[in-house]
């Protein structure tokens, strides 16, 4: 969620000094370019926690320390064995992993 939060921090600097860099006509090259440098230097002086906090989201996610979201479909089954054991305190769900013999 860190990186989102910066990565649309960038942006909303970005695309209006895109967009006011076309209307001065300074070509759609140039105004990528100048945009993106002004986007960078602005969010690199005054974002920095934001960026910290983006930079140590990434790290985790690609050392591992941080388990990957369930996907729909894994919520919505857990969401329904939730409600069944709710429902019924006497049902067991066993699951379908395999056990490891006790060394």
């Amino acid at each position: 969620m860190a990186f989102l939060k910066y990565s649309l921090i960038r942006l909303a600097l970005f695309a209006p000094l895109f967009v006011l860099f076309m209307l001065l006509q300074l070509g759609a090259l140039l105004s990528v370019v100048c945009a993106a440098l002004i986007a960078f230097a602005v969010s690199y002086l005054f974002f920095q926690k934001q960026r910290d906090e983006a930079a140590i989201a990434l790290h985790d996610r690609f050392t591992g320390k941080t388990k990957p979201s369930p996907s729909a479909g894994e919520a919505a089954d857990a969401d329904a064995e939730d409600r069944l054991t709710d429902a019924n305190p006497d049902v067991t769900i066993r699951s379908n992993t395999p056990k490891t013999p006790d060394a």
